[in-house]
């Protein structure tokens, strides 16, 4: 087998790739050939030593993965350990979701986080009725989109906000009705969606999540993803106040860990929507192994569009 090797907390650039023999499965678990490897934000903070969680050294990058198992079952899995950067990987069998016939490996993979994210927000953390107007930061990135898809399979119009024409083609292609820049956001929400918004989606933090909080409508509900603008906002508890915000937190790794009986189902549940249509997640773009440093560095840098996979 080949799999990525972090031996210190530093730049993804510090990666290696080794070989060595594939891994023994033991009672109760599958060896998975894997076909694509999901790649992350998260996975170059981690591998900084910049996330809440910091896997023993050495580690194997890497959280949701899509194959083959010797007996032949497509499947999907995300990993409690990390180790998804590899050619090969052993994931107890309790863990394993069926991947449909009409999903490609690289999107079940690529969709396990991010559409598993969204699918926990909307279904467990904050409720989206049809005809809201739901605002997504970050809307080209993987989460962004998946909540571009989930927010219109719900019967809701979606205001995309992205930095760059391109970003901004990209969310419109996604489904959203309307893609903004960062200008002006608190205005140009309240502009767009006929006085406040009633839902906003916010994987990005850092200057951008006060203003679209302020333009929430009564009865908002103001979602916290994460933070790739590197910067944590100190939200004001008056503005939440004011006409009955809600600021909800969207921590789905650590429901994931805390029950993976749930995030098992949940994930499969996903699966089977994309397989039937009602959900419309992008190809993602394929990356060899061997280019594990450049998938996370373009994460890291905001350069990314989509998803991106890397294939052993």
């Amino acid at each position: 087998m080949r799999r990525v090797v972090c031996r210190e907390f530093a730049d993804p650039e510090r990666f290696e790739l080794v070989e060595e023999p594939d891994p023994e499965p033991g009672p109760g678990e599958a060896l998975v050939a894997v076909e694509a490897a999901a790649v992350s934000f998260v996975d170059g903070l981690i591998a900084r030593g910049g996330y809440q969680l910091r896997p023993p050294l050495p580690f194997t990058p890497g959280t949701a993965v899509a194959g083959t198992t010797p007996d032949g079952r497509r499947v999907a899995a995300l990993l409690t350990s990390f180790g998804g950067f590899a050619s090969h990987v052993v994931v107890p069998e309790d863990r394993l979701v069926p991947v449909p016939d009409a999903v490609d490996a690289g999107v079940a993979a690529s969709s396990m986080e991010s559409h598993g994210t969204i699918a926990f927000a909307l279904r467990d953390r904050v409720s989206v009725r049809p005809g809201e107007w739901v605002v997504v930061l970050g809307a080209s990135g993987g989460i962004g989109q998946a909540a571009v898809d989930h927010a219109r399979a719900a019967g809701a119009r979606v205001l995309a906000v992205a930095s760059t024409p391109d970003k901004r083609a990209a969310a419109l292609a996604a489904g959203a009705e309307a893609a903004v820049g960062y200008d002006a956001l608190k205005d140009t929400i309240r502009e767009h969606t006929g006085g406040g918004a009633d839902v906003v989606i916010d994987p990005v933090g850092g200057d951008a999540a006060e203003a679209a909080l302020r333009a929430l409508g009564a009865g908002g509900r103001f979602c916290v993803l994460g933070f790739t603008s590197g910067a944590i906002p100190k939200l004001p508890a008056n503005v939440v106040l004011l006409r009955n915000r809600t600021v909800v937190g969207v921590d789905w790794g650590d429901w994931s860990r805390t029950d993976p009986a749930a995030s098992r189902d949940l994930a499969e549940d996903v699966l089977r929507r994309i397989g039937a249509g009602e959900l419309h997640p992008a190809r993602p773009r394929a990356l060899p192994l061997a280019d594990a440093a450049t998938a996370t560095r373009a994460y890291a840098e905001r350069s990314a569009v989509g998803k991106l996979v890397l294939t052993p």
